[in-house]
């Protein structure tokens, strides 16, 4: 079988859905091919499916023009895609929107003879892994989480709220230390502790121990051993370009691209965590977003003004459920974005209210709002964002950026 459609794009996560929708609405209909048995769905969201505060069904995403199959080969030259089901489509533009996969760590013992993970580890990364986990969970049940970075901080919150005895094991010095300052990161591990989350930090996992196939324990690089009926490994992710690569396009950590999104074949662009824009791999939803937005506009309108030049992302989370340090069942807010760690010679303004159980700091360089993490109460965080996406020169005499922090009605 053989169809012509236009624009065909690959991979039904929240870059290519967002772009088949958005062409849609431009009056260019894309194909979307899936191979995921799952409707499409916000992949941001899937800690709230395990903590059970959402179903499956209230993460999905509307996908016109949906084609679930497996591509297994693209052909440039005849620019058609092949299927696993032996079906052939014919393509105008390709679209890579393939994704990226769980990082699975070196350890010992992670994988059984037939290259199968043990019953019990679990990577967190798709629909599938979270319904196993949710499967698994049960109250008392006890859970190792390896990795504290975004993913495992919602990991280890959602399996505590669900009853979980969790330790969570981080390699580097701090939780979230990619998007956090110090003070920031302890206050993310108080309010895991608070929910009864043991944390370990600085330190390394390095053997998985199972018994009949069933995890049982996971040892530690100093000897020390922690039984374990559930692991998860939150250990990032990696762009998925093993279809880009087979069919010879230019591919470094993502599939490399330009300010059009082009790849180094002019008939195939590439957006999301497959991509990578001028030397970075994002692996973030706001990024995707922008990348599908502008693409679609390159695409069906023709806007040749239409670019994208990066994105400075905002890191954004908010954690639920009891023993919040802000009061029982409140919410525990964070946003960072920007440079949170100064450099010399930069101004840091910070603002901490331990009774409010709030954090604000701000890095101003050259008179610029560079970066800030704020936790607590997030009504000053739009307007901080506007004034640092903004990049304008604040007032010498900083009483605008005083008055940003304080404001609670900027968002």
């Amino acid at each position: 079988m053989t169809s012509n459609t236009r624009v065909v794009v690959i991979g039904a996560g929240l870059a290519g859905v967002t772009l088949a929708r958005r062409l849609g609405e431009l009056g260019t209909p894309a194909l979307l091919v899936g191979d995921e048995e799952h409707r499409p769905y916000n992949r941001v969201l899937l800690a709230e499916v395990l903590a059970g505060r959402y179903s499956p069904e209230v993460i999905a995403l509307p996908a016109p023009g949906l084609l679930r199959g497996r591509v297994t080969g693209v052909d440039r030259a005849g620019r058609t895609v092949r299927c696993a089901d032996g079906s052939v489509i014919a393509y105008d533009t390709l679209v890579m929107a393939t994704g990226s996969n769980a990082v699975l760590p070196p350890l010992r013992g992670l994988f059984t003879a037939d290259r199968q993970l043990p019953e019990g580890v679990h990577a967190f990364r798709t629909m599938d892994d979270c319904l196993g986990l949710s499967k698994a969970v049960r109250p008392g049940v006890r859970a190792v989480v390896i990795g504290g970075g975004l993913l495992g901080v919602s990991a280890a919150r959602a399996l505590a709220v669900r009853g979980a005895q969790v330790v969570l094991a981080q390699q580097s010095e701090r939780l979230m230390e990619r998007q956090l300052d110090p003070a920031a990161s302890a206050l993310v591990r108080r309010h895991l502790e608070d929910l009864g989350v043991e944390v370990h930090t600085e330190c390394r996992v390095r053997d998985v121990r199972s018994v009949g196939g069933a995890v049982r324990s996971v040892e530690m690089a100093d000897g020390y051993a922690l039984g374990a009926d559930l692991v998860v490994l939150a250990c990032g992710v990696r762009p998925r370009v093993g279809l880009a690569q087979a069919a010879g396009l230019e591919v470094a950590k993502g599939v490399v691209v330009d300010d059009e999104l082009r790849t180094s074949d002019p008939h195939i662009r590439a957006v999301g965590d497959c991509a990578q824009h001028a030397g970075r791999v994002y692996g973030l939803a706001a990024p995707a977003l922008e990348q599908a937005g502008a693409l679609a506009e390159l695409l069906a309108a023709g806007d040749t003004a239409a670019r994208y030049t990066g994105t400075r992302s905002l890191t954004r989370l908010t954690l639920t459920g009891p023993g919040s340090p802000f009061g029982p069942d409140s919410p525990f807010d964070l946003a960072a974005f920007g440079e949170t760690d100064p450099r010399p010679g930069d101004d840091v303004v910070q603002l901490a209210d331990a009774t409010r159980g709030t954090y604000r700091k701000v890095v101003v360089r050259d008179d610029r709002l560079v970066g800030g993490v704020l936790v607590g109460e997030l009504g000053t965080v739009g307007a901080l964002a506007r004034a640092w996406e903004g990049a304008e020169p604040l007032p010498s005499d900083g009483g605008p950026l005083l008055h940003l922090l304080t404001n609670d009605g900027g968002s």
